[in-house]
Order: C-alpha cells, then sequence, then structure tokens
C-alpha cells in the first residue's frame, strides 16, 4: 500500500519522514500520538506534559491543520493503523510467539506479586 505523501506549510510543525511516517518536527512524536491522545479527550496541555518536546503552541498548530485536513489525514491515520494490525498479526503468527507472550506476562503478574507484597511492608 503507498502511503500518501504531504507537503505541509512551513507554519505547520510536521515532517515526513521517507518511510512515510508523519512526525513533529525535530521529535519522534507522530502525528497518530496528537491526533489519538486528543480523540481520547485530552487536552493541548495534557498533551504537552507527556511530550515536553512539542509545545502547546505546536501542539495547537498540528490540530488546526488536521482540522482543515480532516479528510485525508485521516486516510494516512487509516492507513497506519491497518499497517500496525497487519504487523501485529505478522508478529503473533511467528513460531514460539504465544509460549513467550504467557511467559512475559506469568512475569509481569509476578512482578506485581511481589511489589504488592513489599508496599504491605
Amino acid at each position: 500500500m503507498e502511503t500518501k505523501r504531504f507537503n505541509f506549510p512551513e507554519t505547520v510543525p510536521l515532517v515526513q519522514w521517507e518511510c512515510g511516517t508523519i512526525r513533529v518536527r525535530n521529535s519522534r512524536v507522530s502525528l497518530d500520538t496528537i491526533v489519538i491522545r486528543t480523540r481520547m479527550g485530552d487536552t493541548v496541555k495534557r498533551i504537552h506534559s507527556g511530550f515536553p518536546t512539542v509545545s502547546v503552541s505546536q501542539i495547537k498548530e498540528i490540530l488546526a491543520w488536521y482540522e482543515d485536513h480532516k479528510a485525508e489525514a485521516d486516510e494516512y491515520l487509516q492507513q497506519r493503523e491497518a499497517e500496525g494490525e497487519r504487523i501485529r498479526q505478522w508478529i503473533e503468527s511467528q513460531p514460539g510467539y504465544k509460549e513467550r507472550h504467557e511467559k512475559l506476562l506469568r512475569c509481569r503478574d509476578e512482578l506485581r506479586r511481589r511489589k504488592a507484597q513489599l508496599s504491605k511492608v
């Protein structure tokens, strides 16, 4: 699937990497992250507190661009989600995945149990 290419105006702090990923200029924070956090109900300030390398004004500019280009941006985001799902399915289909995954879950649960015991002391 060919990733849509965008040309962002200088006023919009987004860049599209060669691989097709759209990120905030001079950071690794993706457009996906900002849009998803907004959809989850996070405020601009809360997004900034979670990703302090992206300024409040950058987040506002990105969200304004997103609203003005919603149809094409949503198409891009849907492609990214589909690609992520394809990769997840491939990973889960690898030999030994289920056993390794279950072992990690057991280890996680054991760490949580130990942490809970330590907090009682």
